[in-house]
């Protein structure tokens, strides 16, 4: 092949028969190899390697195969954005790393100009020197920051195996007058089309998978750094203690099962700083999980199930609303998950949405569908 020569014409002559679909700056081939080349041939195998993008086969006998490639150049990240995003949920995690520590407290006061009041005295402080006692709360920032910061490289990644146009994380930073978090977590936004459902599972599969065994460890670290206290009527719970305030936390099936594990006994359990980040990455994994719209969920059911995902979804909302009666925040998760749905709780549809994910990509989902049951706390906030 000349060097001017375009990169399919390897491969066509290794194909019975192929489809080409072009959608945007993305074009997607889709053929059925020659039985003399299943396998793949040596031939080609040496052609797929000169092939300018991706390409990954379906079924079980080596026949169907997709190639993806650009047809046009991806714009340039903003990297000021990103760059400015994640180092101001940097220092927001650190913050709320200190309040938890007890080595620095936020201010707030009533209402929400109150709360934007206290939002802004944080980041002059921080300035003015304040950053010298939230640099405390760096046990708790940094491993979070770990979780959230593999949870979404796992999405990029993925998507990037496919040639996805893709953009890098985006965080979202928030003061920790208004969180003992300091963040509401990161995303990153596709840009080109999916093509097919197995695209779909492996993208939203990827990001709570590798933040899931991020967390485990970080949740391991915690909770042998953790302690029980003999404190009344917090009897077999955990806790924080935020700004001077108790903070009571549900528990999960893991979570339960690795703090009776590391931390035996049956009075209360002050979580160390990483445990606290180890817990909430955990919950983050859950709530990523929830089978609605956009969420991870909603892509690893929708691959896994195709258009039957919409039931899915509307069991998990009515699910939601149920536990919204003992724990308020449910009805906003619905709500929120409503608006990143643009209006609906079900999964838009791929571009060939007919064609099912191969059985040696269903054990993808499985897991995610594991992950979920272990993770999912049902009343995150106890009274």
């Amino acid at each position: 092949m000349s060097r001017q020569e375009p990169p399919l014409t390897a491969v066509l002559p290794h194909l019975a028969a192929w489809r080409t679909i072009r959608l945007g700056a993305r074009e997607f081939v889709d053929g059925i190899v020659r039985v003399e080349d299943r396998g793949p041939s040596p031939a080609l195998r040496a052609a797929l390697a000169r092939w300018d993008g991706a390409h990954y086969w379906l079924g079980r006998n080596g026949r169907r195969v997709v190639l993806v490639r650009a047809v046009a150049p991806d714009p340039r990240p903003r990297w000021w954005l990103h760059g400015l995003l994640f180092a101001l949920t940097i220092v927001c995690s650190l913050g709320a790393g200190a309040a938890l520590a007890g080595a620095w407290y936020p201010w707030n006061g009533a209402g929400l100009a109150g709360a934007l009041q206290g939002a802004a005295q944080f980041l002059v402080g921080i300035v003015e020197g304040d950053w010298r006692f939230v640099l405390d709360g760096w046990s708790f920032a940094l491993p979070l920051l770990g979780i959230l910061f593999v949870h979404e490289m796992g999405h990029y990644l993925a998507a990037r195996r496919y040639a996805i146009q893709v953009s890098p994380p985006y965080f979202l930073p928030i003061p920790p007058n208004l969180s003992p978090i300091g963040s509401l977590g990161a995303f990153i936004s596709l840009r080109s089309a999916v093509l097919d459902r197995r695209q779909l599972l492996d993208v939203g599969a990827a990001g709570p998978l590798a933040g899931f065994l991020v967390a485990a460890g970080v949740m391991v670290w915690g909770y042998l750094t953790s302690e029980r206290v003999d404190v009344a009527g917090l009897e077999g719970i955990s806790y924080v203690i935020f700004a001077g305030q108790p903070i009571h936390l549900g528990e999960s099936l893991l979570t339960t099962a690795v703090r009776d594990w590391l931390v035996p006994g049956s009075s209360a359990v002050h979580l160390s700083l990483p445990g606290f980040a180890g817990w909430v990455g955990m919950f983050i994994t859950a709530l990523n999980l929830l089978p609605l719209s956009q969420l991870d969920g909603g892509h690893v059911v929708y691959g896994l199930i195709g258009r039957r995902q919409t039931v899915v979804g509307i069991l998990a909302v009515i699910g939601l609303l149920y536990l919204a009666q003992f724990a308020w925040m449910w009805y906003i998760w619905v709500a929120a998950t409503f608006l990143i749905g643009r209006g609906r709780w079900s999964h838009p549809s791929v571009v060939v949405p007919g064609q099912p994910v191969p059985p040696s990509r269903r054990w993808i989902g499985l897991a995610c569908v594991a992950v979920f049951v272990v993770t999912f706390v049902p009343i995150p906030f106890l009274p």
